[in-house]
Order: structure tokens, then C-alpha cells, then sequence
């Protein structure tokens, strides 16, 4: 039965008597396959999707999906993967700079040192902390850039930037740019999937997945998979209807549906949200199962840091629940992609709350870093592992990202502020080179090495187009009178990353 289309007899019996409801979402008319099929492909360029990704790629792709991890809060640079010995000479003495400076809060005080030691790894010799060191197996598939430079040290605009490519609110999130130009593989799942923080959201919430001016199918789907209910309202509760009601309900929305298009001809937002209820209609069926991790042999739970589940943990930020919450997400991220999602973003941390349950160290780094770092780094360090050994890596991009790095001078006794200056990405998979770096920064880890030449956010986003076969000057849509795209009037490929 699960292999039959909605418009099946049996298959439309299901959906309407099961005990959860299924189907209850959809409008009736799109329950029946053949009438979705009957959509023209004329009319679904007039509803702004692509049809099939052989129309839209501006040559061959080396990838297909990207799975994006996003640290909330500004992870340190300095303290995880750009080690820099100078600091360790100065540790305690007064930051001089050389130049004025202008910090966030008050962080400019001594030189600090990362309280992680540092050591080398794989046969490229990358020195990674040992709050990270899970990673240190993975380095060698792994491009890290350095020089990374933003535009602001403010959290929201920061986080814009990363996630859409602009320091202002209404712009489409990457994934859903991704999610607009190449269309779902998998029509019963969605293009794309957001991961929040099992705290909350991080700053600016749903706006950093949003659509904005595209089609509004295209924003990112929120999942908690920690949560008794993964997806919001996707399911009703037991027992507020009957098979009857239901089928009169839908049977008079559909009317109003039909009515509300005739006399609105031309306007698309109602077919985009047909097409949601549609899509609902048929994660009911697939979503439960690409979440349900039950059927993981044991060493593969092991692998994502999964020997624990469900264990009370204490009030304070720890390494155990941070593994916990985060591996999960990263299993679930390898079923998502291994089931044709284009495009997953995992959150590590929330929103400015307290005590701290984000990367935004001002306090203490090494009490708030140390447990988000190594609940990421044996997440994220089984991912890479398990889609390599599963062939899904060589066609899929994996990103780390995050809003800004933190200063190497001292916040209080042991915090360190805001850094907008300089910070590191790293990428892998995909059609990435392994085993690189990519520029450097300065012997404090302060600003870029080659002030003229950072690497921007828009590099970093016209690079992932590039690999899955689009060319970013050429993914453009015309809003309020101007050709936009996710790299704004900005961007060059990071060739050297390429293999």
C-alpha cells in the first residue's frame, strides 16, 4: 500500500480512517494523484518553480544536497580550529593591537590564550583543539577557511548575513534558493529541513529559513526530532473527528479553495499553499519513518554519540546531553539526505538566553565552548564518517558556519568578545578538496592576514552554487524592481577549495 498514489481507493481509505488521521491537512481534491498530475507544466512555471533540474543547472553539479551546521552565538575560531601559538607567548600580558580598536563590550583586556590544547591531525598535519577533537579524523576531507571577515558584530544582521546573504530581514534563506532552483527529489519529504536547537530558535527565529519573495513552498520545514511531536500540527489530535466529519470538511474546503482561485485568478499564494497542504498530506506517511531511528543498529548510535538516550541531565550546560541532542540531529540529517532532502541546516545553541546555552562565550569560554564543542564535533564528526562510508559525501556538501568569531584579548577573566573581523568556515564533500586551508588569519587571529583579500560569506555561497551546478550571477529573481540573487551584487568562487 505505501507504494500507491493518494488517488488509490485503499490508499484514500487510510488516509481518512487511520487512528493519527492522516490526510487530515490536505485539501481532498489533492489527495487524488490524478488530479495532481493533471497540473500542466506551463502552470507551474506561472506558480515561479523550476521544472526538474535539467532546466535550471548552468553546468554539470558536483553535488546534489548540502547539510549546513549553524553555531548560534559565534563560535571562537581561535579556540577551535585556528590555533595560534603567539597567544600562548603572550597569555596574560596587556592586548596591544597596534590600532584602534573598537570592542563590542569591554573585551580588551590581556591577551588570552585558548584554554583547549591544540595538536595535529590526519596526513595534512591541521591543528584542531581538543574541545573538537573528534573532528581530527576527518580533517583531511575537510577545506577550512580562515579569513573569513563579516560586517557587523550584532548577533541578528550577522546571522542574516550567514543565513541569507543579507543583513536585513526579507530575504530568502540559502536552502530555500537552493530549494526554488533545483526542486525536490523526493516529493513526499521536504526540500528543505531545518534543525533548530532543542533549546529554541537562534537569533532572528524563522526568518533566517524563511522564503521571503519566493514561493513560499520553498521556506525551510522546522523539525524537532527530540520532541514528541517532531513536526507542528502536522498530525490532529486523537479523537477530534470522525471519518465522516473529516470528509465534509474537506469536501467544503475544497469548494471554498475553487471559489477563492476563480475569482482570483492570477495570484499564486493560494496554489502555494495547496501545495503545502499537499506536501503535508504526504509527510504524514513518509515523515514518521525518515525520523524514527529505531531501526539504527547499535554501532551506528554509538558512532553519533547515541548510547544515552533519554538520561536525565543536570541544570548546566554538558558534554553528555549537548552529544545527545546534537547527534540525533545529525542522524536524522544522514536520513533526510539519504532520502533525497536537498537542503538540512542544524542549529547548535538559542537564542541570548542565561545561564548561557549558546556559543556567545562572553562570560566563561572554556565552561560554555567546551561541551557545545564536543557535543558538535561528535556529531558532525559521524556524519562525515557515515555519509562517506555510505557514498553520499562525494555528492554532498557539508558547511560550518557561524555569525562571527571572538577576540583574542580577554573578556572579564575568562570571556572574549565579539569578532566580527575574522573567523573560519570549513567545508567538505561535495566536490570540496580535502586537506586545506584557505587563507590565513593575523598572528592573534584578529583580523584577515591579507586585509585586501578576506573571504566573504557571498564566497562562500556562490561556491556551494557552483558545485551543485548553478551559477550564482545567473540565479536571479526580479523583486521590487531589481534582479535579486543570494550573493546580492557579490561573490567569487574559492577555486583553491575546489578538488
Amino acid at each position: 500500500m505505501m507504494n500507491q498514489s493518494f488517488g488509490d481507493p485503499d490508499r484514500r481509505h487510510f488516509l481518512f480512517n487511520s487512528a493519527w488521521g492522516f490526510g487530515s491537512l490536505a485539501l481532498t481534491s489533492l489527495l487524488a494523484n490524478e488530479r495532481a498530475a493533471a497540473r500542466s507544466t506551463s502552470q507551474s512555471q506561472q506558480d515561479g518553480l523550476p521544472q526538474g533540474s535539467v532546466q535550471v543547472l548552468h553546468h554539470p553539479p558536483r553535488a546534489k544536497r548540502v547539510v549546513q551546521l549553524f553555531m548560534a552565538g559565534a563560535a571562537s575560531h581561535i579556540d577551535l580550529w585556528d590555533h595560534k601559538p603567539e597567544l600562548e607567548k603572550l597569555h596574560g600580558q596587556p592586548s596591544d593591537f597596534g590600532e584602534k580598536v573598537e570592542a563590542f563590550q569591554n573585551g580588551l583586556g590581556p591577551w588570552m590564550k585558548s584554554p583547549f590544547k591544540f595538536q595535529r591531525y590526519g596526513e595534512s598535519g591541521k591543528m584542531i583543539s581538543e574541545a573538537v577533537a573528534d573532528l581530527g579524523d576527518c580533517v583531511d576531507d575537510i577545506a577550512f577557511i580562515h579569513n573569513m571577515t563579516g560586517k557587523t558584530g550584532v548577533h541578528s544582521q550577522a546571522t542574516y548575513l550567514q543565513a541569507t546573504g543579507f543583513q536585513r530581514p526579507g530575504f530568502p534563506g540559502v536552502g530555500a534558493w537552493v530549494s526554488y532552483a533545483l526542486g525536490s527529489m523526493n516529493e513526499n519529504l521536504p526540500t528543505f529541513v531545518v534543525l533548530p536547537d532543542h533549546r529554541g530558535f537562534a537569533s532572528n527565529g524563522p526568518k533566517n529559513w524563511g522564503a521571503a519573495f519566493l514561493p513560499t513552498s520553498n521556506q525551510g520545514t522546522t523539525i524537532f526530532p527530540q520532541r514528541d511531536r517532531p513536526i507542528d500540527d502536522l498530525f490532529p489530535a486523537r479523537g477530534s473527528f470522525t471519518p465522516a466529519s473529516q470528509q465534509a470538511g474537506l469536501k467544503l474546503l475544497e469548494q471554498l479553495n475553487r471559489q477563492y482561485a476563480e475569482q482570483r485568478q492570477g495570484d499564486d499564494r493560494l496554489a502555494d499553499r495547496i501545495r503545502t497542504y499537499e506536501l503535508a498530506a504526504r509527510m504524514q506517511l513518509s515523515a514518521p519513518e525518515a525520523l524514527d531511528i529505531s531501526d539504527e543498529p547499535q554501532h551506528i548510535l554509538s558512532m553519533y554519540g547515541l548510547d544515552r538516550i533519554g538520561s536525565q541531565y543536570p541544570d548546566d550546560i554538558n558534554p553528555a546531553e549537548e552529544t545527545e541532542y546534537f547527534g540525533r540531529k545529525c542522524l536524522i540529517a544522514r536520513r533526510l539526505l539519504e532520502r533525497g532532502v536537498r537542503f538540512v541546516q542544524i542549529w547548535s545553541g538559542n537564542d541570548n538566553s542565561f545561564p548561557r546555552r549558546n556559543w556567545d562565550s562572553h562570560e566563561d569560554l572554556k565552561r560554555e565552548h567546551g561541551p557545545l564543542a564536543r557535543g558538535m564535533a561528535k556529531g558532525a564528526s559521524a556524519l562525515i564518517k557515515d555519509l562517506k562510508q555510505r557514498g553520499l559525501l562525494e555528492d554532498t556538501i557539508v558547511l560550518w558556519t557561524t555569525e562571527f568569531g571572538r577576540m583574542p584579548s580577554t573578556q572579564g577573566n575568562s570571556g572574549r568578545d565579539h569578532n566580527p573581523h575574522v573567523f573560519t568556515n570549513w567545508l567538505c564533500g561535495g566536490g570540496i578538496r580535502g586537506g586545506v586551508t584557505h587563507g590565513e588569519s593575523d598572528r592573534w587571529g584578529f583580523k584577515p592576514l591579507d586585509r585586501d583579500q578576506p573571504t566573504q560569506v557571498y564566497d562562500v555561497h556562490a561556491t556551494i552554487l557552483h558545485l551543485l551546478g548553478l551559477d550564482h550571477l545567473k540565479l536571479t529573481v526580479r523583486h521590487n524592481g531589481i534582479d535579486r540573487r543570494l550573493t546580492d551584487v557579490h561573490g567569487h568562487l574559492i577555486d583553491k577549495i575546489l578538488a
